[in-house]
């Protein structure tokens, strides 16, 4: 019969050696899934319909009908630690840590979802994605993760936001925004766009959040952090301050407030720079004129990388400073506190930085928490 009404839909294949992979590490059953494993490939195999992997299967199955992540679906209990098992056995034999699914999740996110009784294995995904970028960084190629804020409105600042790293009187400030599926940006992209400057919000041409007023209570925390004992006072006195990233001037107007003898402010965005010189601004040179004896306010014009060797080569050195770029990956970032900061930075100086990389996602957020952590550790600021 030709009559297309009748004609039966053209149905995905189904690849029984995926399946039975995916079926055993459903049930954790390490013994029957380990024989598998040593074909290469078979560990990150992805189910057409739900894109689940093994290592998605594995941790769903910690899931029952009702959503509770206590039992499996068919009413037993789950052994966590053969659940445990399976997923480590998954990472050594080359399980993706960051592969998506068909909802947009990755492992990770999925162990997350589904609450505390899979927070260890939440855990596992972590700790491999730190592996697995640790690795590429070692390579010299950094997984791309946003490093742009997000445009939520605060909601997020209350939950694992703000995250504070002390480090050796260094600290980190960090914020987890809300899963949002973005436009990939990067430097020379953003320095080109037009930006939209609103009363709560600074937007690049894609309406990517380069700056939110809810970053407020960060950046105040910020600069409490890292002018621990600084009053506000006159005469020369104050601290010396360099931010990278002036934005909406959030920070830079805290920084002022404290009359510091010193303040740099790097900027590299046309529009940005346009708004500093305007005669109205908070930073023209009516501002740069206003320093006090022995001190300097300046508006460097042009890119930290660009800007940065002039002041070591002119022996500036810096009480407190704070790095808040946009659409730059992390490989930016550990430049910039590797090479850069232990010179420019005062035996008793501090410095910090906006932690927004991978925040489109909990794990990936946690992942290069940890990354920098390392890293930041081996640069000699934690111990």
């Amino acid at each position: 019969m030709d009559d297309p009404a009748f004609t039966l839909p053209t149905l995905t294949p189904i690849d029984e050696n995926t399946q039975i992979i995916l079926l055993h590490a459903s049930q954790h059953n390490l013994a029957a899934l380990k024989p598998l494993l040593r074909i290469p490939g078979n560990a990150s195999v992805q189910d057409p319909e739900t894109g689940f992997t093994p290592l998605h299967a594995a941790i769903a199955a910690c899931e029952d009908e009702e959503g509770d992540s206590s039992e499996v679906v068919v009413g037993e209990k789950v052994d966590i630690e053969k659940a445990k098992d399976v997923v480590r056995e998954l990472f050594i034999s080359g399980a993706i840590w960051n592969d998506l699914d068909v909802r947009n999740e990755t492992p990770g996110c999925l162990a997350w979802r589904l609450g505390t009784k899979t927070r260890e294995l939440y855990e596992l995904c972590v700790e491999a994605g730190v592996r697995a970028e640790m690795l590429l960084g070692i390579m010299g190629r950094y997984e791309a993760l946003d490093s742009g804020e997000e445009d939520d409105e605060g909601e997020e600042e209350a939950d694992a936001d703000a995250m504070e790293s002390e480090m050796n009187g260094h600290t980190a400030e960090g914020v987890e925004a809300e899963e949002e599926e973005k436009k990939d940006v990067n430097s020379a992209d953003y320095l080109a766009s037009t930006l939209k400057f609103e009363d709560d919000k600074l937007l690049d041409a894609d309406a990517n959040g380069v700056m939110m007023s809810w970053e407020t209570n960060i950046m105040r925390r910020s600069v409490d952090l890292l002018l621990p004992n600084q009053k506000q006072q006159a005469g020369g006195e104050g601290a010396r301050i360099l931010n990278i990233g002036f934005g909406m001037g959030i920070i830079d107007r805290m920084f002022a407030a404290t009359k510091p003898r010193s303040h740099h402010i790097i900027e590299a965005h046309p529009a940005v720079l346009e708004k500093l010189a305007a005669a109205d601004s908070e930073f023209s040179s009516a501002w740069e004129n206003s320093a006090p004896p022995g001190g300097k306010y300046v508006v460097h014009k042009g890119r930290w990388q660009d800007t940065l060797p002039g002041l070591l080569e002119s022996g500036e050195v810096f009480d407190a400073i704070y790095f808040d770029t946009f659409g730059e990956d992390y490989s930016a970032l550990k430049e910039f506190f590797s090479e850069f900061v232990p010179g420019l930075l005062d035996e008793n100086g501090r410095f910090g930085f906006f932690n927004g990389l991978g925040a489109d996602r909990r794990v990936c957020y946690d992942v290069y928490t940890r990354v920098a952590e390392l890293d930041l550790s081996e640069a000699g600021w934690m111990w």
